[in-house]
């Protein structure tokens, strides 16, 4: 089972630890392997969110560590997981 509190607020990538933390209101400050957002930094608000989202995606959508990206990866599928709230 997803929860909306494991993945990216910019991008959606499915994170192994909730990157604003289990309550999420403490960010973990790791780095997202898709975008390269900084959790608690760039996703701090929806606005930052957004920019940061309209900056990624203007720049090609390329991943932050290109080992980690999956072989058969898109962003049209991943974007659904974004949090409502970050939108």
């Amino acid at each position: 089972m997803h929860r909306k509190n494991d993945h990216c607020r910019v991008c959606g990538y499915e994170v192994s630890e909730p990157p604003w933390g289990e309550d999420g209101d403490s960010p973990t400050w790791d780095i997202c392997p898709c975008c390269g957002t900084e959790f608690g930094y760039e996703d701090c608000t929806p606005a930052s969110a957004q920019k940061k989202r309209e900056l990624w995606i203007s720049s090609g959508e390329k991943w932050f560590d290109a080992s980690k990206k999956p072989m058969d990866w898109n962003y049209d599928g991943q974007r659904f997981n974004i949090p409502d709230e970050s939108i």
